[in-house]
């Protein structure tokens, strides 16, 4: 696919393209059913065949309605929640897909006809949908639409194309004036509705390219007599010149990620003082909620300033070819949202708890893991967000060693760092949820810690612990940020705040301390700083296994340390001058 290829396969482009490629394959296929139906009654002059041709296919379309759909999802209902379902299950839906073919293909119809019809009947995502797409997906991406491709390859006679013949030069005059054609009614409406012209060219593009369904509409043309050997080597011939040349095109044209420029300043630092603050907290596992729910818990929102947060609930793309992306406003009924019942309810029964100083929203993407930075960018960017929080890769296991670590989720993390509209935070949850604080000099994650500080009925004690160069070599300017934060932070006041000063000559001394202090608090807020070169951290860049937590996170986040303090590494938005 394309859109796949690109890796812009739930952009705001790739949507509208899915959902517009989606359309025109319905009134592809629908168009082609009506043009075979209307050769068979000129070929052979009879009514009664071509009716009994549309009773045959307007029965099947009641048995998929009637029976199948039923069928399909009594079988989900069998399944117990979080097991497969079982071999004998997903054999008898493949060996209906092949039946559905074959009837179309027999009473005369394209054999994609009847697969296409059944495949509106099976229910999409876990447990049916998704254990068929894990079924079939190696089996027909692997072997049989590479061996299809073959086979229209070898029947492909170049040899069969003569360009000084008027016929063949009215055919390729007929390619280009098509696709020129698709290009321009695709462009036309985007820009009536104010889509950028380059976008909307890339749309075009996208729409104009043509893929498997189109090649087999080839083939059994090629069979039916209905096109000769230059006609069809030159349909097929365009086809693979487009796939070739198209990619290239819409990749200089549309890049996703420009919208996401920093051109104006989206961080907790400059969000409106005392005023709400937004942040999306991204969910991938169901372990993830309740480190979330603490850590707004210990923001300390109040009425004054309150806290709207937006609980995004990723779930990978298996079955479905279109990413979904769907908001779930009714917080009442969370069983009505299949997709994240356990997120809505958790964040919807924290807002009713903490009525006027919490607002939660949640939604749930569905799309590839290799683009999910895509649905989180675009959420943060649309809701005008300070601040996106999401998972640190390794999971913790009740007695402090790692369990697992996902791979996939830190290709996701480092992405967002770079792309995201707003500051960014990693959380390490460790499991332990209590009140202490403890923070670096990085001024994002000193003005998060200023929101807890400023609660005096919270119970959390905060610490804030600057290291210091015993040979200061930053910048007048630097310096002068520096201390009119550190400032504003000492001034809060409140008897649960401590302020401390490390005075260290390198990072091996910076690393000490800061293992010497992994037991004594709960929540230790760092700055991330990765690609800066700082005396108190001389040294550790070198020794970092894990970039996107910079030095000092990357320390706190080690298997190796052996403590029970979460972490949040805070980077501060990257603006554009």
């Amino acid at each position: 696919m394309l859109l796949k290829e690109l890796k812009i396969l739930n952009s705001e482009l790739g949507r509208l393209a899915l959902a517009s490629s989606l359309s025109s394959e319905i009134l592809d296929i629908t168009l082609a059913f009506i043009m075979n139906t209307l050769r068979s009654f000129m070929e052979d002059h009879s009514l009664s065949s071509t009716l009994q041709l549309i009773g045959l296919i307007i029965c099947f379309i009641l048995v998929v309605i009637i029976i199948i759909r039923p069928a399909m999802l009594w079988i989900v209902k069998q399944t117990p929640e979080g097991r497969p379902v079982k071999d004998s299950y997903i054999c008898s839906v493949i060996l209906l897909i092949l039946l559905a073919g074959a009837f179309t293909h027999w009473i005369g119809e394209f054999p994609i006809l009847g697969p296409f019809i059944l495949g509106f009947a099976v229910p999409d995502g876990p447990p049916l949908g998704s254990a068929l797409a894990d079924k079939l997906d190696s089996f027909v991406s692997g072997l049989f639409i590479p061996l299809f491709m073959t086979l229209i390859s070898l029947r492909v006679n170049l040899q069969a194309i003569n360009l000084s013949n008027p016929y063949a030069i009215s055919i390729v005059v007929l390619i280009i004036v098509v696709f020129l054609a698709k290009v321009v009614a695709c462009i036309i409406p985007a820009c009536i509705c104010r889509v950028p012209f380059k976008d909307a060219l890339a749309l075009g593009l996208i729409m104009s390219s043509k893929g498997i369904v189109q090649m087999s509409f080839y083939s059994f043309f090629r069979d039916d007599q209905a096109f000769n050997e230059e006609t069809f080597a030159l349909l097929v011939t365009s086809t693979a010149v487009a796939s070739v040349v198209l990619p290239l095109l819409v990749k200089q044209l549309y890049d996703p990620s420009q919208k996401y420029a920093g051109y104006q300043k989206r961080s907790i630092m400059h969000s409106k003082q005392g005023g709400e603050i937004r942040i999306v907290m991204c969910i991938h596992r169901p372990d993830n909620i309740l480190a979330f729910l603490n850590l707004i818990d210990i923001s300390c929102p109040t009425r004054e300033s309150p806290m709207m947060v937006y609980a995004l609930h990723l779930i990978e793309l298996h079955s479905r070819a279109l990413p979904l992306f769907i908001s779930h406003e009714n917080h009442q009924n969370p069983e009505e949202s299949p997709y994240c019942g356990d997120v809505v309810y958790a964040f919807g029964h924290h807002e009713r708890r903490h009525k006027g100083s919490i607002c939660a929203l949640a939604f749930t993407a569905i799309s590839p893991r290799k683009l999910m930075h895509e649905d989180i960018c675009t959420l943060a960017l649309n809701k005008t967000a300070s601040l996106t929080v999401i998972p640190f890769h390794r999971k913790w296991a009740v007695d402090g060693t790692v369990e697992s670590e996902d791979f996939e989720l830190r290709s996701v993390n480092c992405k967002i760092l770079d792309m995201t509209p707003c500051s960014v935070g990693i959380l390490v949850d460790r499991g332990r949820h209590q009140g202490g604080l403890s923070g670096s000099d990085d001024r994002e994650a000193l003005f998060y810690a200023k929101r807890m500080a400023k609660s005096r009925t919270s119970g959390i004690g905060l610490s804030m612990v600057n290291f210091k160069p015993m040979v200061c070599e930053a910048s007048d300017e630097g310096k002068k940020r520096d201390s009119e934060v550190l400032n504003e932070f000492t001034n809060v006041g409140g008897g649960e705040m401590v302020y401390v000063e490390e005075v260290v000559k390198d990072g091996a001394e910076t690393e000490l301390i800061v293992g010497e202090m992994v037991g004594e608090f709960d929540l230790i807020i760092v700055g991330r700083h990765w690609g800066v070169e700082f005396p108190q951290t001389l040294g550790l860049k070198g020794w970092s296994e894990l970039p996107e937590m910079g030095v000092i996170g990357d320390i706190l986040s080690s298997s190796d340390l052996k403590g029970r303090a979460s972490v949040l590494v805070v980077q501060q938005q990257k603006t554009t001058a």
